[in-house]
């Protein structure tokens, strides 16, 4: 695992790790979602999960804890761990939540528009929210990540390989997408509640 971390600056909207996962890595994640069944993504709206065309288009797998996907958990949380001690110290326990396989088509114009990744249906609350580029940026045009930093709306790298992390109360979209598809690996590290 490469020790390559990025920081933008001393505050910072989100914390990036470079080539946290390798090639072959990533390809084993994704044929690992592909053989998963797909569904329409929901949102969380006052408590209940539904469907929102408007608000999210793409479509999302369930990759769950299992011996075969250890090292892909264990892999997050070290580097969820890591991005967390070095930029923004919340009191974390660890993924307790199946890692979501997201795919974004061109062919429905993919998207998910501002929102926050805090939640009132999981068990307990999530803390950091990670995100895992599986797609090389050249397979695809748009679906960019956006993290609303107090005035300005910064852009995560779109690097294969590379994780980016905030913390999960911080607004963010995925513009939508023009061309091509877009894969990637979301998970959330969970802690107390805030206080």
């Amino acid at each position: 695992m490469d020790q390559d971390v990025w920081h933008r600056r001393s505050v910072q909207p989100f914390a990036v790790w470079l080539n946290g996962f390798t090639s072959d890595e990533l390809d084993a994640i994704t044929a690992q979602g592909e053989r998963l069944s797909r569904e329409k993504a929901t949102i969380e709206d006052r408590g209940r999960l539904e469907i929102s065309d408007t608000i999210r288009v793409t479509h999302t797998a369930w990759i769950a804890h299992s011996p075969e996907t250890n090292w892909i958990y264990d892999r997050l949380w070290r580097i969820g761990y890591h991005l967390n001690q070095t930029s923004y110290r919340l009191d974390l326990s660890g993924l307790s939540e199946q890692l979501q396989y997201t795919i974004y088509e061109s062919s429905e114009a993919g998207h998910y528009d501002w929102h926050v990744d805090h939640s009132t249906v999981t068990p307990v609350p999530r803390k950091l929210s990670l995100v895992l580029q599986l797609s090389d940026p050249a397979d695809y045009e748009g679906c960019a990540l956006e993290i609303r930093a107090a005035n300005s709306i910064e852009t995560a790298p779109m690097e294969r390989g590379t994780v980016i992390a905030f913390p999960s109360y911080v607004l963010h979209r995925v513009t939508p997408i023009r061309a091509g598809r877009r894969r990637s690996l979301v998970s959330w590290i969970s802690g107390p509640l805030l206080r």
